[in-house]
């Protein structure tokens, strides 16, 4: 069994996606309120940053429904620093929302982008010789992907954004004279998206140097399927269950169970594994070394779905009628350690867990994780509370698909869970009170790591939920107010993490006397 460690130290971090940032243009996005919480989590004595999928999104603006698994959110460019770098005026983004209130992705799609594109515009009429190097190095770097994820965003635009499997059949089935013939008619609008993601790359890891001169890693999230309407799945049909049509023949979900009596039905197309395998995992290779550019370490969204995953007719309207199927994930990750060396991943392993899913996790050494507020619901739960963890384990008071704690106490928890959590904890006089016994039981566990999520280091009630999976529409769009980033959560927090030895700390090796004889009298 393996010994290695996604995070060896005792740590403690925040989950935060980037668009709750309380940015300039609608969004979030890596601007100065940006490294305004970086410099908040260094004086809480936070090690780790956490952030959901860096990808462009597609209907709902969801980061776990990308439209292409390597290629980064536009709107997470700030605009800000476009005008600090010269690539647009000042007064260009005067008119762009403000900082203020919820996220508001269609009017920074309307207002932001098109700024956005000016910019790239600019860069490509005016950088000098030395800004062009850096751009074309960021192109060679990236030829996996890059090329082909500009002409989806193209074509996509071409045929005013209906799915790509939609557009004629010479651009749906990638025919080669009309790609050809697009490079020259749209070739500078295929330039501008690539310097697009050259900005984004730009910011992103110049945001993420500033994090580790701070000690503070970023962990990122990376989905295991991707959407169907991608530029993944357009340029690699071949690697995924289609049929001639280019249609899905199955698609992703899980099972029934205890939440829903149909199941849920994802709809991602699955992976031909097989064809995977006998290519070396190439692809899956170039993802992960993407991903190994944007973050430190990684977390594996639907962990279970490496070992089986479940498949079920493209037909079917609900997950009812699926089955089981077994995916390769001990030989990927084995191809994955062959190429990279020690994994830095973490399993999302929430849901019902068969054995074989704990052993191959457990054999590349990688945590999974533990959430505070399932442990309470009845004996069966309690492996998801402080007493039966492990030390390789990573624990969150709740996660972006929780509600937050408070909310959880006040909105969610009956009475049978709120009996079960007064005795465990033993401190909850006043509602507000379960914000801080939650955080303080997850930093007191051996757990090597623990992670918040923003609202609850503010307090804040269901107000402040990122998600409700069962919900299609209103979700990813909390941002905090700047004037809630009070320094006295800093200094809570920090207390916090020197208490419970997950500020970073070193103690100094003790000084051993010599035994020698050396200087002695007799």
């Amino acid at each position: 069994m393996s010994t290695e460690a996604a995070v060896p130290d005792r740590l403690s971090g925040i989950l935060l996606h980037v668009t709750s940032l309380p940015s300039y243009g609608g969004v979030g996005d890596f601007g100065p309120a940006a490294y305004a919480f970086v410099d908040f989590l260094a004086a809480a004595k936070q090690r780790l940053w956490q952030v959901l999928p860096l990808s462009p999104t597609g209907y709902g603006s969801s980061p776990y429904s990308a439209l292409s698994a390597f290629a980064g959110n536009p709107l997470l460019i700030s605009v800000e620093h476009l005008v600090r770098d010269g690539w647009i005026a000042g007064e260009r983004i005067a008119g762009l929302p403000s900082h203020e209130g919820a996220a508001d992705f269609g009017e920074a799609m309307r207002l932001k982008l098109p700024l956005i594109e000016e910019a790239a515009a600019n860069f490509l009429d005016h950088a000098s010789d030395e800004q062009k190097g850096r751009f074309q190095k960021f192109c060679s770097d990236n030829l996996t992907w890059l090329p082909d994820y500009a002409m989806f965003n193209v074509l996509r635009r071409m045929h005013s954004y209906v799915s790509w499997n939609e557009w004629p059949v010479e651009y749906a089935k990638r025919n080669y004279d009309s790609l050809s013939a697009l490079l020259t008619s749209h070739g500078r609008e295929l330039a501008i998206e690539q310097v697009i993601q050259y900005f984004f790359t730009e910011q992103w890891c110049s945001l993420k140097t500033y994090c580790a001169a701070r000690d503070i890693r970023i962990l990122g999230d990376v989905a295991i399927f991707v959407n169907y309407d991608s530029a993944d799945v357009w340029t690699h049909p071949e690697l995924f269950e289609l049929d001639e049509q280019l249609k899905p023949i199955r698609v992703s979900g899980v099972p029934p169970d205890y939440f829903s009596a149909t199941g849920q039905r994802w709809g991602n197309p699955l992976y031909k594994w097989g064809l995977l395998r006998e290519r070396g995992f190439d692809w899956w290779v170039a993802r992960i070394r993407r991903s190994l550019a944007l973050y430190d370490t990684i977390r594996l969204d639907h962990f279970r779905g490496f070992e089986a995953y479940w498949s079920i007719p493209a037909d079917e309207e609900t997950a009812i009628n699926g089955q089981w199927v077994k995916a390769p994930g001990q030989d990927l990750f084995q191809r994955l350690r062959d190429v990279f060396g020690v994994l830095p991943f973490i399993a999302e392993d929430l849901g019902l867990i068969t054995p074989e899913v704990d052993e191959l996790r457990d054999h590349f050494g990688m945590p999974g994780m533990r959430i505070l507020q399932f442990g309470f619901s009845d004996r069966g739960a309690h492996l998801y509370l402080p007493h039966k963890f492990v030390p390789n384990t990573v624990v969150y008071t709740g996660t972006h698909d929780n509600n937050t704690t408070l909310g959880w106490w006040m909105d969610d928890v009956g009475e049978t869970e709120r009996t079960h959590v007064q005795t465990y904890l033993q401190t909850i006089e006043h509602p507000g009170d379960i914000v801080w016994a939650m955080m303080r039981a997850a930093a007191r566990s051996v757990a090597n790591v623990c992670i918040f999520p923003m609202q609850d280091v503010l307090h804040l009630g269901s107000e402040g939920r990122m998600n409700i999976p069962s919900a299609s529409t209103g979700n990813w769009t909390w941002r905090y107010d700047a004037d809630s980033l009070h320094p006295d959560f800093a200094t809570k927090l920090a207390a916090l993490s020197e208490m419970t030895d997950r500020d970073g700390y070193v103690p100094p090796k003790p000084v051993v006397e010599s035994t020698s004889a050396q200087g002695s009298t007799p």
